[in-house]
């Protein structure tokens, strides 16, 4: 994950949170699960940092949005044990696909669920392969 793309992606997912009238925290991490670009809106409430970094960690690791549950809960919970629980498997992130390659994942927190996952979306939408590539 470059950072100017996390960047890119991080202004796209404000765009979004403006347009919705919310204020939100939004994190970009690579496909290790490791932070590379945040941004906190002003005025978004300060547990919503905590949730973007950790929705977008658990997409990162299983590949998926992160209020999808994962077929394998039980290991996933374990490997979240053993990285300093950081990983939050509620609604809000999803996966970065450049190149055909999963680079990371992008997560939001401040608004509810949804919200959060739509500007999650736009994030990823602005710089990944468009569909059928």
């Amino acid at each position: 994950m470059e950072l100017e793309h996390a960047n890119r992606a991080i202004s796209a997912a404000i765009v979004q949170a403006r347009q919705m009238d919310i204020r939100i925290s939004v994190a970009v991490c690579d496909d290790g699960g490791h932070p590379v670009a945040f941004a906190r809106m002003d005025g978004a409430g300060w547990a919503a940092s905590y949730g973007a970094v950790g929705k977008a960690t658990a997409s990162a690791a299983t590949g998926s949005p992160s209020g999808r549950i994962p077929p394998d809960l039980h290991v996933m919970q374990r490997i979240n044990e053993l990285a300093g629980d950081r990983m939050i498997f509620s609604q809000g992130a999803v996966p970065i696909v450049v190149n055909g390659k999963r680079v990371g994942a992008i997560g939001a927190g401040g608004g509810t669920a949804e919200q959060d996952e739509a500007c999650a979306a736009a994030g990823a939408a602005a710089i990944m392969d468009p569909p059928g590539t």
